[in-house]
């Protein structure tokens, strides 16, 4: 199947669900409240592009390039990046819903995640180093063999994570979040 170019194109509103989205290139294109739920977007390739009020819960993503993408207010809900094309893969988050997702074996040096819900979230064996953790509820988030190293969990809560099944070298963590690194001990701190 021939795959489109689309450069420098804004999608406002659009159900994608009615009129699916083309197969191809999509470089410096912009999406605003824009519905791609349950839809395919594998194999495409997605450059420098910006998502905003977007849903994108339970969306295809196999083989799929996202390279410097940025979504904010999105929903992203259960998607399965770990299907994702790994070459450049570069993306930020910013007061999204990525619950139930995941980002297994994914290499995500220096991602931010800022104001995120990202509970239930697999994060196992990604690289998350050098990744920004800002106001992040992390309930439930699965943390192993991860390396987060130099990592900013400072202001997230509901982590917990064994610092002997992850490597966590210089990350940062506050003292009340810390606790989140106690967990597996059962110990009482008061």
């Amino acid at each position: 199947m021939e795959k489109t170019f689309i450069e420098d194109q804004e999608f406002q509103g659009v159900d994608f669900n009615a009129q699916p989205l083309k197969i191809g290139n999509y470089e410096h294109c912009i999406f605003r409240n824009c519905d791609l739920s349950n839809g395919d977007l594998s194999e495409m390739i997605f450059v420098d592009c910006e998502f905003f009020d977007c849903d994108l819960s339970m969306v295809r993503v196999d083989k799929t390039a996202f390279r410097n993408a940025s979504f904010q207010s999105c929903k992203l809900l259960g998607i399965r990046f770990d299907d994702a094309n790994d070459l450049l893969l570069s993306m930020r988050f910013e007061e999204c819903h990525l619950s139930f997702s995941s980002f297994y074996q994914k290499p995500l040096p220096s991602t931010t995640f800022r104001n995120c819900l990202l509970q239930e979230v697999d994060f196992t064996e990604a690289d998350l180093s050098e990744a920004v953790f800002e106001h992040c509820d992390l309930s439930g988030a699965v943390f192993e063999h991860t390396n987060l190293e130099s990592a900013d969990f400072r202001t997230s809560g509901n982590y917990r994570l064994d610092p002997e099944k992850n490597r966590i070298r210089k990350a940062r963590f506050s003292l009340d979040g810390a606790i989140g690194l106690l967990h597996k001990y059962e110990i009482v701190i008061e």
